[in-house]
């Protein structure tokens, strides 16, 4: 049985539909000025001279930054609610865009921690562990596509942003395990991206492929855009299977030139000490 959106308003609004996405923008003041002060926050964090944030660093995050509030306040967000498809783009651009910026950006001085309260080495070092990165992201990614859990989100607001909020903390997680500043080693990032690659793409090909529509939600607003539920389904797997398994495999690919070239220059080094 369909979603009657009469009952509950999900929190992006009413389902967009052709005629009215354009005007569908979601200026919701709360997350606006939350998105505010974590702006500030970052710029204040940096001019404390917290980390000696570059201005290279300060363009990264606040790109990152522009690309979360317009998934969350753009028309894509009432598209969210009639497409599939466009909830999964929503999280493509969370997930592969914004996190690897903020990451690069070093949005960890947002935070501002006395030195006091500064977690303890062991506690970093568990949480920057690529396993646990893996293991925590791949369990938001399919938790919040299972259908249930998915349903869960068009009913309550504080579902919903539980969903975005776990799915970027996990990415931003997975992103330290991968990027070269923060990871523990070229064969740890390798790891990490080839085994994303693989649980993403398995997901993605597993909506892509499946013979009847998973999210009722769906069942009658994708019409409006001319598919079918399972068309909007299939469309949202293709776009997390190519894309996702695409920036994965990229990162593997660097990861192994990376390898490459370190065994380049020790053969060469070992060859001159024998010369």
């Amino acid at each position: 049985m369909a979603t009657d959106f009469s009952s509950y308003l999900p929190y992006c609004g009413a389902p967009a539909i052709p005629v009215t996405l354009w005007s569908s923008w979601n200026l919701d003041p709360w997350l606006i000025a939350g998105f505010a002060i974590a702006a500030a926050a970052y710029w204040r964090g940096g001019a404390a001279g917290r980390g000696a944030v570059s201005s290279r660093e300060q363009a990264y995050f606040y790109a990152g930054w522009a690309v979360a509030l317009l998934t969350l306040i753009s028309p894509l967000c009432a598209l969210s609610v009639a497409l599939f498809s466009a909830r999964v783009a929503q999280h493509m651009l969370l997930v592969l865009v914004a996190a690897p910026l903020m990451v690069l950006g070093r949005g960890q001085v947002m935070l501002q921690l006395p030195r006091w309260a500064h977690p303890p080495v062991a506690a970093k070092r568990v949480v920057g562990s690529g396993r646990l990165a893996c293991a925590v992201f791949a369990m938001a990614l399919w938790f919040w596509h299972a259908p249930g859990p998915y349903s869960q989100t068009f009913d309550s607001t504080l579902t919903y942003w539980a969903m975005h909020a776990s799915l970027f903390a996990a990415a931003v997680m997975l992103w330290r395990a991968m990027l070269p500043r923060h990871a523990r080693s070229v064969g740890a990032a390798l790891m990490v991206a080839l085994v994303t690659a693989v649980q993403m793409g398995l997901l993605g090909a597993l909506l892509t492929f499946a013979r009847r529509p998973l999210y009722v939600e769906h069942w009658n607003t994708a019409m409006a855009w001319g598919l079918s539920s399972l068309d909007d389904q299939q469309l949202g797997g293709l776009i997390m299977w190519v894309p996702g398994g695409t920036v994965f495999i990229g990162v593997a690919v660097i990861a192994i030139a990376a390898v490459w070239r370190t065994l380049g220059a020790s053969e060469a080094t070992g060859f001159r000490a024998v010369r």
